[in-house]
């Protein structure tokens, strides 16, 4: 399908996006986007991609109607049928467990055509410093990922996987030591190591030609749930839900649908509660600035001084968001929500007992705000969900928050 919304000449959406960068970048982001137009256009680059995302990632994922779940939200019809249906869509099943891997395997292949053997990212969850490494193992090139050392402690079972992979992971000490801090070291050693790497970014963030870059490299999740939508119901869905914390799943799952009569709602990370000072929310409790070489939403204070975020979930806990979602936030194209870290939880649960899926905590903050939503629709209403990832590394932090001691 042809995007419609597309950043003009400064690389913004509107007002957001930009590049806001050292002038060390600004010849590297030109490479860049030069790089990924001619590829994007280039049919043996979309078809060597194309290869790789079916015989390596495993796509399409599936899409899967789970009757329990909409059943236990919306009700029973007098056939028996749940009057509310939902459909998630599987990117849990996708190579390496979420969807990094759609955006990595893409950038790899980029930064080959550019002739960059050396592949810095950083990692909130793990799930994209796991993407990368799984990649740059299958190409041959040196991986060096950076991640905050509060994520290393909660996501101890994806470090081992990066390392396992052959990537060297560097622990950031600074700042909250989270997926913010992680992001500045991986810039640094860029803006150092400029001619020689490549800066693998995992989220639709960052300066121009990221957000765009990985939006349409993501696609794929809303390129095929459209047409499994289709196939499955004969109609498109009613809405898409996903979570947003950088939001390149989110962004990969609504464009698709950009020009269809589809509701689009973001699900944030409210933490503790979005006037608790301990949130992850930027579009329901920040304001514009510049972050990360980009104007979007994020949390700030009063001198626009980033504030900390918070979130049970690692790959949410970020204090932006990438530009295209505030521009869809300001066009009202999207509506933007948000979950705390306790009903994340419930979401996690919910997903777990009625349908053997046991989701990240990303997606479960989308899975809890179904239990808002779905029992307000009218019947033969039909969301579609964006399951990002699966829940195996948030074991040991979903049994400390349940209280639950794992022998």
């Amino acid at each position: 399908m042809t995007a419609i919304v597309r950043p003009d000449e400064r690389g913004r959406f509107g007002d957001f996006g930009g590049r806001f960068v050292p002038e060390t970048l600004m010849t590297a982001l030109g490479e860049l986007e030069q790089a990924f137009e001619e590829a994007w256009h280039d049919d043996a680059f979309r078809a060597e991609l194309d290869a790789l995302l079916k015989n390596f990632v495993g796509r399409p994922t599936a899409l899967y109607f789970a009757e329990n779940l909409s059943k236990r939200l919306s009700g029973e019809a007098a056939d028996g049928s749940a009057k509310v249906r939902i459909y998630l869509k599987r990117e849990d099943l996708a190579h390496t467990g979420a969807h990094k891997i759609n955006n990595a395997v893409a950038q790899g292949l980029l930064a080959r055509r550019l002739g960059k053997r050396r592949i810095i990212a950083e990692t909130g969850a793990g799930q994209h410093g796991v993407a990368t490494a799984t990649v740059c193992a299958m190409f041959g090139q040196e991986c060096i990922v950076y991640m905050g050392a509060e994520d290393v402690q909660r996501q101890a079972l994806n470090v081992f996987r990066m390392k396992l992979l052959g990537a060297e992971v560097r622990v950031v000490e600074s700042g909250s030591q989270t997926l913010k801090d992680a992001i500045n070291e991986a810039i640094r050693d860029w803006v150092t190591n400029v001619e020689t790497t490549h800066y693998l970014l995992g989220s639709a963030v960052g300066p121009h030609p990221y957000p765009l870059m990985v939006r349409e490299f993501q696609s794929v999740i809303g390129n095929e749930a459209r047409e499994q939508m289709l196939e499955a119901e004969g109609r498109l869905p009613d809405y898409a839900v996903a979570c947003v914390g950088g939001g390149s799943n989110a962004i990969g799952l609504f464009h698709p649908f950009y020009e269809d009569d589809v509701s689009f709602i973001g699900v944030e990370a409210a933490g503790e509660g979005l006037d608790s000072g301990r949130t992850a929310a930027p579009l329901s409790a920040g304001s514009p600035g510049v972050l990360h070489g980009a104007y979007s939403y994020l949390l700030q204070d009063e001198g626009g001084q980033i504030e900390e975020a918070h979130s049970i979930s690692a790959g949410l806990d970020y204090p932006g968001v990438g530009p295209e979602h505030s521009f869809y936030k300001v066009s009202e194209r999207a509506e933007y929500v948000a979950a705390t870290d306790n009903e994340a939880l419930e979401g996690f649960k919910l997903l777990s007992e009625t349908e053997g899926i046991i989701p990240a905590l990303e997606p479960a903050h989308a899975i809890a705000h179904l239990s808002k939503l779905v029992p307000t629709l009218p019947d033969d209403s039909i969301v579609l969900v964006g399951l990002s990832g699966r829940g195996d590394k948030d074991m040991d932090a979903a049994a400390k928050a349940l209280g639950v001691h794992l022998t």
